[in-house]
């Protein structure tokens, strides 16, 4: 059993080896293309295809069958508990059970009841309520001219990380343009610090569909075009979500202090998995969805789909930071 297997871990060893040889070979530039010397954790392909180096996964980031099952779960069960899939399910349970008459008055109670929080949830007010907390937790970087002197804490910044956010895909359309407003709205504010910080590198994470361009790519594209040099960047595309991003950052920067730009009503949870993994991230948040300054009116009681739209960012993120704090990741 001993000599099986010997050989059997010898055989195994040829095949990754070859396997690694075939892998190196594969990769050449196409021609013209300028060789550089590159770490062994960047992928050449995308060097030739983007011009921007990729940090690939090592052998350990690839999640386990189990932790993507979980992943799975936790979308799934965070899809429901979301404010217009929750009342709307309520709403239709309640009408199904009254259908019956011993369960009429519960039928009656659910239906009503998802009515008025559906309500609540797309007031104005309600919705401002509930993100203002999320969105003034830490302070935002303030403008910085020739006289005002660079934050003693992000001036020490080696990188500016960005958070995914989304993009669409259309033929002839710039990248800043296939961005969401929380993308655009990220990486504008990491152009306007790396613009103070000629030394740091910008770091753009998101995965995309196999055969289009990942998110971390059009958010390169997008900096580049707002000028931003695309040896200053570098992608991150295959991280699924918030934590898989702050465990590759982590791997990446090797303790260097960094930026980290996200949109104001992520930064809480952003900062404590960043924070789990041993970073000390300066929080750089953007993407307001409201402001504390703003003057009451009368706007402000009445509904819209964008109040629904920034009270379901709220319970998602608590949610979210829930979620992370039973795992004891806060």
């Amino acid at each position: 059993m001993d000599n099986l297997g010997c050989c059997m871990m010898i055989l195994g060893a040829q095949v990754a080896s070859s396997e690694r040889v075939v892998q190196t070979f594969s990769q050449k530039p196409t021609k013209g293309a300028k060789r550089v010397a590159l770490p062994s954790s960047i992928s050449w392909p995308s060097v030739l295809l983007f011009g921007i180096p990729h940090r690939k996964l090592a052998p350990g980031d690839a999640p386990p069958f189990s932790r993507a099952m979980l992943f799975g779960l936790k979308k799934f069960i965070s899809f429901w508990l979301m404010p217009l899939p929750f009342c709307l399910t309520a709403m239709l349970i309640g009408l199904m059970l009254m259908r019956w008459p011993r369960r009429r008055r519960l039928g009656r109670a659910l239906l009503l009841s998802g009515l008025v929080l559906l309500m609540l949830l797309s007031n104005k007010f309600v919705s401002k309520w509930l993100i203002d907390p999320l969105q003034q937790r830490y302070p935002a970087i303030p403008e910085i001219t020739a006289q005002t002197p660079i934050p003693a804490q992000l001036a020490a910044c080696r990188y500016v990380v960005v958070l995914g956010a989304g993009n669409g895909y259309a033929p002839g359309v710039s990248a800043s343009n296939l961005l969401s407003s929380s993308g655009l709205a990220r990486v504008t504010e990491a152009v306007r610090i790396l613009r103070v910080l000629p030394d740091a590198k910008l770091l753009v994470s998101g995965p995309g569909p196999k055969s289009r361009a990942t998110h971390a790519v059009v958010l390169a594209r997008a900096a580049a075009g707002l000028g931003i040099p695309l040896d200053r960047v570098e992608c991150i595309d295959q991280a699924r979500d918030t934590e898989d991003e702050s465990r590759a950052v982590q791997r990446i920067v090797q303790g260097a202090p960094i930026a980290l730009v996200t949109s104001a009503w992520h930064m809480p949870r952003s900062m404590a998995l960043f924070r789990s993994t041993g970073l000390t991230p300066v929080p750089c948040p953007c993407d307001y969805r409201s402001h504390v300054d703003d003057e009451f009116m009368f706007d402000d009681l009445l509904w819209d789909i964008d109040s629904l739209g920034r009270s379901s960012l709220a319970v998602r993120e608590r949610i979210g930071y829930l979620w992370i704090w039973l795992r004891g990741k806060t």
